[in-house]
């Protein structure tokens, strides 16, 4: 299935850190990618996110308004929109 890309706007980009806004409008996607820094989500428009793994396993990961988690380097996955609503967070990664 060929999906849309979500939309990314890069906030701040520093020697130290990279602050990206991800918008994901219904059906949208990432496509698969790896994290290259340790990072933080801070969504700011929640909502329900589909995880692909690279061995294509799938799980779904609710985004709530306001609590933030990290992950760290190394992270590969799909992240896709599958619901009929917006999602939108803040990515935060720290470079080192």
């Amino acid at each position: 299935m060929i999906r849309s890309s979500a939309t990314s706007t890069v906030q701040v980009d520093e020697a130290h850190v990279r602050v990206t806004e991800w918008r994901f409008a219904p059906g949208a996607a990432t496509g698969f990618h790896r994290h290259e820094y340790d990072y933080v989500v801070v969504p700011t428009v929640g909502g329900v996110l589909t995880m692909v793994d690279a061995a294509g396993a799938s799980k779904q990961s609710t985004l709530t308004l306001g609590q933030s988690y990290s992950r760290p380097a190394g992270v590969e996955h799909d992240v896709i929109n599958e619901t009929q609503s917006e999602i939108v967070f803040v990515e935060i990664e720290m470079k080192r």
